[in-house]
């Protein structure tokens, strides 16, 4: 599905990361698999530390921490906001909503909109779309637009397949109303035939977690995890993200009447380097364009990848100038989007600790 926005803009993005680095030597050994194989698979995949919450940190924390920053700062008012958007697969409870109890912590005026978003990869393009969708009413001016998710308890510590990737991490995007006309291309897609390809088993309604479902089995691969752990199919995830996402990038483009040299900036979800690498490949452009160093320096953390890929990548250089950007995520769902449009400049773009 293609839409297609104006008078929208991006006014800060804030990153939060856990404190705790890990490295993948530390946990190499447990995985069943021999020294060298370990360090081989680092090398092609790109893993070196990853960020991990510490233990009874929810996503909800960081989103509370990092917004009580941008109030002690002066970078954003409560009272403005008119909009809540929660986006995360790790909620703090099945109910109520993780969205109503942030606005509850901060007492938040009651005149606005709270909302939660189940999406992973793809969560942050997903949520633009809303926040975008939002801002068309005249009741909406500010949007503030959470991902956050910590995963990493969900990880299987004998799984080599998931554990050297998956980290922790919240961003905070405002998203505001600008007297600008400048277009912003959308494509959304999705596939609930591959659903399973990336799934926790139980824990929800469908098969609760006991003490069956904590058994770890091992599989054809040498990884143990139980079904209380993510599963991720991870040929079967590879070889969807390179049969859709290019294709789906040029259309775009062409939607927007650019080529991908046009483009300043592609800030991709990051999976693994070596997956982004052949993306890159796929649509044409310089690796320089589509930065690939986040998974190396603070692992996938989902939907908060593209967002981390802005703060660590542009920083404080998005608050002085403007950039075509193309923002793409897939992954879990099977969901992929993209958003080209003009970001900058902001008035933060920053990261912060937790």
């Amino acid at each position: 599905m293609n839409l297609k926005f104006k008078n929208k803009q991006i006014t800060g993005i804030l990153t939060i990361l856990p404190k705790r680095v890990v490295t993948f030597e530390e946990e190499m050994g447990n995985y069943n698999f021999p020294e060298k194989k370990s360090l081989r698979l680092k090398k092609i995949m790109g893993y070196n530390t990853h960020r991990v919450a510490a233990e009874g940190q929810c996503s909800s924390d960081f989103c509370i921490h990092g917004l009580q920053y941008l109030f002690d700062q002066g970078l954003l008012n409560k009272d403005d906001i008119d909009a809540l958007l929660f986006v995360s697969q790790s909620p703090d409870y099945f109910m109520p909503p993780t969205s109503n109890l942030i606005q509850g912590h901060f007492n938040m005026k009651h005149d606005m909109i709270c909302m939660d978003i189940n999406q992973g990869c793809a969560g942050f393009e997903i949520g633009l779309m809303q926040a975008f969708m939002l801002l068309e009413q005249d009741a909406v001016n500010k949007v503030v637009l959470m991902n956050a998710d910590v995963l990493s308890p969900k990880v299987s510590i004998h799984d080599r397949n998931s554990k050297p990737l998956v980290g922790d991490a919240a961003s905070i995007t405002i998203v505001e109303k600008t007297d600008e006309e400048k277009d912003i291309f959308v494509s959304v897609k999705m596939d609930g035939t591959g659903a399973k390809a990336l799934i926790i088993p139980a824990g929800g309604f469908r098969m609760p977690c006991t003490e069956e479902t904590a058994i770890e089995h091992e599989d054809e691969a040498g990884n143990f995890r139980s079904l209380n752990n993510l599963v991720m199919q991870g040929d079967d995830v590879f070889n969807f993200v390179q049969r859709e996402v290019p294709p789906m990038i040029h259309q775009l483009l062409e939607d927007a009447g650019k080529k991908a040299e046009d483009i300043d900036w592609y800030m991709f979800h990051q999976p693994n380097k070596f997956m982004l690498n052949k993306l890159a490949d796929a649509i044409g452009v310089p690796y320089e364009k589509m930065p690939s160093n986040i998974v190396e320096n603070f692992g996938n953390a989902s939907g908060v990848t593209v967002p981390t890929c802005i703060s660590y990548n542009l920083g404080e250089k998005l608050e002085q100038a403007s950039y075509l950007t193309c923002l793409s995520g897939f992954g879990v769902g099977l969901t992929w989007a993209a958003i080209l449009m003009e970001i900058g400049p902001v008035k933060f773009n920053q990261i912060i600790e937790f």
